[in-house]
């Protein structure tokens, strides 16, 4: 059986990683793409590397347990790894908002929630990984779609191919985050907090820290789900003046 632990040396291996690679983005990768979309190619090629290492350090952690895990399951190992991992992300991801963006206030809001859930589950209380965990594949999973999005959309003025691919990426990206920050996301919420809520998990998590983490969790989802409700409306109204302009 895993035994758990309360810090490791990860965390600081991490950011230190995580911050070598935001470095070469910065100054190497973007530094011709002009000072506002350096740092923001920079924040997406900094999410890259994060988000689907982490979906797979997530799911690690959540097989390799040696009864199946709970709502209320003491953290192991790869579970806390896999905390950290996202951790590190944050805290730079963060301190970057902080730096360029400080008046993305949403941004900076989402990010120190995110941070709240994750560390005192992991410093803490030290039980629950199980549904922090869930919850980060199914928010990581879109990742990838989503940077590679936000990409092609710093240069789609200037790159026809960038343009060509953003357009392509649009509907599908919406589509795949919807299902995940729309439907998925808020069932487990929901399940989550119905197993809370039953006293269950009483002698184990506290009950502050299980109706925060819910809070929390759900305001970001339905943030979430109103940013993706709003660029759906977006593209349905660009797609209608399209089509009318065709017309025309």
């Amino acid at each position: 059986m895993e035994t758990q632990i309360v810090v490791t040396p990860s965390l600081p291996t991490f950011f230190t990683v995580f911050l070598c690679f935001y470095l070469f983005a910065y100054f190497v990768v973007f530094r011709n793409w002009g000072p506002k979309h350096q740092a923001e190619a920079s924040s997406c090629l900094l999410s890259l590397a994060h988000g689907t290492p982490a979906v797979l350090l997530a799911i690690y952690g959540l097989i390799h347990t040696q009864s199946p895990p709970t709502f209320a399951s003491p953290n192991t190992t790869s579970q806390n790894i896999a905390l950290e991992f996202s951790t590190a992300y944050f805290i730079l991801d963060l301190l970057h908002y902080l730096v360029f963006f400080p008046s993305d206030i949403l941004f900076i809001l989402h990010h120190l929630a995110t941070l709240y859930v994750i560390t005192t589950c992991l410093y803490v209380v030290r039980h629950g990984a199980y549904a922090i965990l869930v919850l980060l594949v199914l928010a990581e999973v879109t990742s990838c779609c989503q940077n590679v999005w936000s990409l092609s959309s710093f240069r789609k003025t200037d790159v026809p191919m960038a343009a060509k691919l953003h357009e392509f990426l649009t509907p599908r990206f919406y589509a795949f985050y919807s299902v995940f920050r729309g439907i998925l996301g808020p069932l487990f919420v929901f399940k989550m907090g119905v197993f809370y809520a039953s006293g269950e998990a009483d002698a184990l998590i506290p009950k502050w820290a299980w109706i925060s983490w819910t809070v929390v969790i759900g305001s970001a989802i339905l943030v979430s789900i109103s940013w993706i409700l709003n660029h759906w409306i977006d593209w349905h109204r660009e797609r209608s003046y399209k089509s009318q302009k065709k017309v025309r």
